[in-house]
């Protein structure tokens, strides 16, 4: 990656603001549309992200955006690298033939979907979405991608909550790329 990842990383981590106490008392909400609310913040967290992707994963053919903030960052690597973006979306959102998984939360459970064409099997495929906090939805869409038959090459987030483990939900070997941590 540039001499300058670093900086710029550091660049975008002091961009994004922070809500205590939301969305329930003792959470600290890291708020990614404070940052690209700002067109240059925007084409600085396209570029590390576009960055990283070429660098970690150059053979990608499809990016996989994650309900919901997943989507934007997904489409925007697609378009500018010139391949596939596809959704996994909340249970009943896609229209036509689709996959489900149901994972476990914390309290409940919830299931997550795809459509059934749209990934062939051995399709290299990277995982998008904004944070990485418990690993529940990134791990479910591991287990949704592999019952695809993807070959899925990581995983690669804005920012990681690195206090609550969620890596080690995760199935082995699937890396995870986070631009930003916080404890």
């Amino acid at each position: 990656m540039s001499n300058n990842f670093e900086q710029r990383v550091i660049d975008l981590k002091h961009r994004i603001k922070s809500y205590p106490n939301f969305p329930k008392e003792g959470i600290l909400f890291w708020d990614i549309f404070s940052a690209i609310s700002d067109g240059d913040t925007c084409k600085l967290l396209q570029g590390l992200l576009i960055e990283v992707v070429k660098t970690k994963y150059p053979t990608v053919e499809a990016v996989i955006g994650l309900e919901s903030r997943g989507f934007l960052f997904s489409f925007s690597i697609a378009a500018a690298l010139g391949i596939g973006c596809i959704p996994v979306r909340k249970k009943g959102k896609l229209p036509g033939n689709v996959i489900s998984y149901k994972y476990d939360l914390e309290y409940g459970s919830d299931i997550l979907e795809i459509q059934k064409d749209k990934i062939k099997p051995g399709m290299k495929c990277l995982l998008i979405d904004d944070l990485i906090a418990t690993g529940g939805s990134l791990n479910a869409t591991v287990n949704l991608l592999r019952g695809c038959g993807a070959d899925i090459l990581g995983c690669l987030v804005v920012m990681e909550l690195t206090s609550l483990n969620g890596r080690k939900h995760i199935p082995e070997g699937i890396e995870i790329h986070s631009l930003i941590k916080y404890d």
